[in-house]
């Protein structure tokens, strides 16, 4: 891409040091880049790393995890230099973050417009009276009806789809650059989901945002990604366009995700499946880290983990079998 990205993730490493001298890379040795306006999706199992990806990135990491390498460059700024001051500065104004369940992620003991104008008077300093105007339009532009009713109830007396509106109004409320939306829709309806993604990139596109959209739903990817970039034990194994990934995939396990999918085109009886589970992450094995579940594991994948290598234009994948078809 000719544009200079908002984000640039330079071989992030996050480790979690356990009892028995056990070190859990959670994050190992990731490099990705987002642009300005497109929607990129983290795709991967449970336990892959996809979460821990984002909140290194936001620096919000909890013992005994610690970021022990890398750089998280947002407009050129390495954001792990910061101070704890300046990243909390940071969030909300330039990079913001979606969470999986909105009833964790808001405050139980302070209404909806409490918890939207304190961000409000925080980042852009207003008065009381301008940041309630504004919370009261920001909850009109993510769809919540009575808007100035809502804004004095407290989270358990909204659905699951109304907290997760609220918590895009938050989100978006200083307009940052990259949102951040971590499995946004895991604990919703099938059909307020295609809502609540529908906004989101509703209003991607009204503040020319880039969006990172953290799932392990290859049918949302393929609906509202731009590109993908797959994770497994910790590592980024494939990333492409999202039509190349789909009908070009390349890494085993990118395979078995598809195929895992069921068709509309194909009449079958039984869905493809990925034999196994992801390894701990203080547990990896030798070489690959999908070698032990791969059904075309080689004696070379036991001994060393593949490098990640272009096999097309903008499409990497970490496996031995890609080498063979590099194409440059």
């Amino acid at each position: 891409m000719n544009q200079e990205p908002i984000l640039e993730m330079k071989h992030l490493k996050t480790y979690f040091y356990l009892e028995d001298n056990k070190i859990a890379k959670a994050v190992d040795d990731v490099s990705f880049s987002i642009y300005p306006g497109e929607t990129v999706a983290l795709v991967g199992e449970s336990g892959s790393g996809k979460s821990m990806t984002a909140l290194s990135m936001m620096q919000l990491v909890d013992q005994p995890g610690q970021i022990e390498d890398g750089t998280v460059l947002l407009n050129g700024v390495d954001t792990l230099k910061l101070s704890q001051k300046k990243m909390a500065n940071l969030r909300g104004n330039d990079i913001a973050m979606i969470f999986q369940e909105p009833m964790t992620a808001l405050n139980p003991v302070f209404t909806i417009g409490n918890q939207i104008t304190e961000i409000l008077r925080k980042h852009k300093k207003w008065n009381k009276k301008r940041a309630h105007e504004e919370a009261i339009k920001l909850l009109k532009m993510v769809g919540i009806p009575r808007a100035e009713h809502i804004i004095d109830e407290y989270p358990h007396q909204l659905s699951g789809g109304m907290r997760q509106r609220v918590m895009i109004a938050m989100a978006i409320s200083c307009e940052p650059q990259l949102l951040i939306a971590d499995e946004p829709t895991t604990a919703l309806d099938v059909t307020i989901q295609a809502q609540i993604l529908d906004l989101m990139i509703e209003m991607k596109d009204k503040l020319q945002m880039a969006l990172l959209l953290i799932t392990h739903d290859l049918g949302v990817v393929s609906e509202y990604a731009d590109r993908v970039l797959v994770m497994y034990g910790g590592q980024i194994v494939e990333q492409a366009e999202t039509e190349q990934l789909l009908h070009h995939p390349e890494h085993p396990y990118t395979k078995g995700l598809l195929a895992s999918l069921p068709s509309m085109e194909e009449e079958t009886n039984r869905l493809g499946t990925i034999k196994g589970t992801v390894p701990p992450a203080y547990h990896f094995p030798n070489g690959c880290r999908f070698s032990t579940r791969c059904p075309y594991v080689m004696e070379k994948c036991r001994e060393k983990n593949p490098k990640i290598l272009e096999t097309d234009p903008e499409h990497f994948v970490r496996c031995y079998l890609a080498e063979s078809q590099d194409k440059r």
